[in-house]
């Protein structure tokens, strides 16, 4: 399950870096989120709730593969 899950990650993670590398500096709103110390506030935010979509994926991968096995005693 986790060799499925793995690669998705690293590639969203890598993809998140990439665009965040290549992103100007001079952004004004950031700037005063930062000063204000809320970014923190938005990155926790953008972590909940991903981590909240990658334990609902594999609640559900676990589900489905369940009902598959499920299935094929059944059929057997």
């Amino acid at each position: 399950m986790m060799n499925r899950i793995l690669p998705i990650i690293s590639t969203f993670i890598f993809s998140i870096v990439s665009f965040v590398a290549s992103a100007q500096s001079d952004i004004e709103m950031a700037d005063v989120m930062r000063s204000n110390g809320k970014i923190y506030i938005v990155v926790a935010v953008l972590v909940i709730i991903f981590l909240a979509l990658v334990v609902y994926l594999i609640s559900l991968d676990r589900k489905a593969s369940r009902i598959e096995k499920e299935l094929k005693q059944n059929n057997s």
